[in-house]
């Protein structure tokens, strides 16, 4: 019989009010239920901001290098669970355990992290322009946050917002995946066994649209912090606006690496090989476009193409195997209907493009890595952002027309250029248009000390990970202290003629 697994909501670990369900199967073989979860609604969202609204008033008055020993312990007992949670992990939404292993450790160091940061919020003193007034600006918490995060990294991206977002004061409404809600269910027992009050966290299971767009739209949520497509994040910065509250995006990319004709290629094509098709092409980063310079175009495909008829498929617990599955059916059929799309245009498939019909690879959701050569840069497959294993090759001239291939599109999170030149690598650091650049890197990476997140419609100007996430979790607050014993006016010319 499939776990039964509930919310926590209000310091209790509760059934959806509806009663309702629904199963989460494992994508490497459905036939595997990892369990059964609350299909919640708009009344557990107004349960779980009430109690998070309670609690408010005490957790913000904790010192927060308090606050940041307690995920401190948080990271401690992730250490130890390591491994369960990785195993639970590649069970429910399916990449390897190499990768999932890697996805709590970023839990991991976010929360050493955090938890150094309680003794780093720093505020600003700043001279008065009035004789004995003193200055300053502190930050404060916010009140609650309701967080709403993706399934392609379960337990690094809730990480991300759940601890700067505590360690800042703040009560959390946590939404996560339908794809993914064992991971974050570990995750809160985590914290609770850590000593995070009752009430600080509650944790909502359900849909997108019944329970993420509640907690957007909730008059008693002060803030929400959002990874998912780009089209989402458009509806819920709509919703959001009508109370006003602070928004943080992270949302789609089309990613491109340029390989340039000095490039060490050997280096350059295990960086597309990592950065296209692990976690099976399905992350916000994943390098969804190779640009080569025409020079090298020819060999480099080549040498792809070789490299891509090895990679294995299979369950991702399993030792060999380098590609996991597609998430669910849903996200299959996705890819699938990209890859006629890109025939239809016109490119040319070189390597991959079908679903396998391998015995054991029918129980899951599994896609053939593929790549598309002869892809120009208006075609569908280079424009729009696909969440699965699929490669477009395009061509080109010169590093200039490089940089302005990868910039033409509506996305800007990641980007790498293999060269060693280093007057083209600072050139291409200048000229494109993303947030993030590696140089002789793959654009799949992250580091959790490192601010984290995309320009034009990747996001709406907020940063994940880092020192930056901290500002977006907390309020300023400007202080004056006049100690003139007298009424002294500023914003008046005090000034004499």
């Amino acid at each position: 019989m499939a776990k039964k697994f509930r919310n926590f909501i209000d310091g209790k670990w509760v059934d959806a009010a509806s009663g309702k369900t629904f199963e989460n199967r494992n994508p490497a073989d459905w036939s595997k239920v990892v369990g059964t979860f609350p299909r919640s609604g708009s009344e557990d969202v107004d349960s779980a901001v009430r109690a998070a609204r309670t609690a408010f008033d005490q957790w913000r008055l904790i010192p927060a290098p308090k606050r940041g020993d307690l995920l401190r312990k948080v990271g401690d007992i992730m250490v130890a669970k390591k491994e369960e949670l990785a195993r639970q992990m590649t069970r429910e939404m399916g990449k390897v355990l190499a990768e999932t292993r890697g996805d709590v450790q970023e839990g991991i160091d976010t929360a050493y992290y955090a938890a150094s940061e309680g003794r780093r919020l720093f505020g600003h003193t700043v001279p008065s322009e009035l004789s004995n007034k003193f200055n300053m600006a502190i930050r404060v918490p916010i009140g609650v946050a309701g967080i709403v995060t993706p399934w392609n990294f379960p337990m690094a991206i809730p990480t991300w917002k759940i601890f700067p977002a505590l360690l800042c004061g703040n009560t959390i409404v946590f939404k996560p995946a339908s794809d993914t809600p064992a991971t974050a269910t570990s995750l809160v027992e985590i914290l609770l066994e850590a000593g995070i009050p009752d009430r600080v966290v509650n944790l909502v299971h359900g849909g997108g649209g019944e329970v993420g767009m509640a907690i957007v739209g909730h008059p008693d949520v002060d803030l929400v912090s959002f990874t998912g497509s780009t089209a989402v994040g458009k509806k819920i910065s709509e919703v959001a606006s009508n109370t006003l509250k602070r928004v943080s995006l992270e949302l789609g990319g089309k990613n491109a690496q340029l390989v340039m004709d000095d490039a060490d290629l050997d280096l350059a094509l295990e960086g597309v090989l990592w950065g296209a098709f692990g976690t099976t092409g399905q992350r916000c980063t994943a390098t969804s476009r190779l640009i080569l310079h025409e020079k090298i175009f020819d060999k480099f495909l080549e040498m792809l193409v070789n490299r891509v008829a090895k990679l294995k498929l299979g369950d991702g617990l399993q030792k060999g195997v380098d590609v996991g599955p597609c998430v669910n059916e849903g996200q299959q059929k996705i890819v699938q209907s990209y890859v006629e799309i890109g025939l239809e245009q016109g490119a040319k498939l070189v390597a991959g493009g079908s679903i396998p019909k391998g015995k054991l690879l029918k129980k899951g959701w599994f896609f053939e890595p593929t790549v598309f050569s002869e892809v120009k840069p208006d075609h569908r497959i280079a424009r729009e952002e696909i969440f699965g294993p699929v490669l477009s090759v395009i061509r080109t001239r010169s590093l200039d027309e490089g940089v302005r291939i990868l910039n033409d599109t509506v996305y800007g999170l990641s980007s790498s250029v293999y060269t060693r030149d280093v007057n083209q690598a600072f050139r291409a650091v200048r000229d494109i248009q993303a947030g993030i650049t590696y140089i002789n890197a793959p654009t799949i990476g992250a580091e959790a000390h490192m601010p984290f997140g995309g320009v034009k419609q990747t996001g709406n100007g907020h940063r994940e990970g880092g020192w930056t996430v901290y500002d977006f979790f907390s309020e300023w607050k400007t202080i004056y202290i006049d100690y003139s014993g007298g009424l002294q006016r500023a914003q008046i010319d005090n000034y004499d003629r």
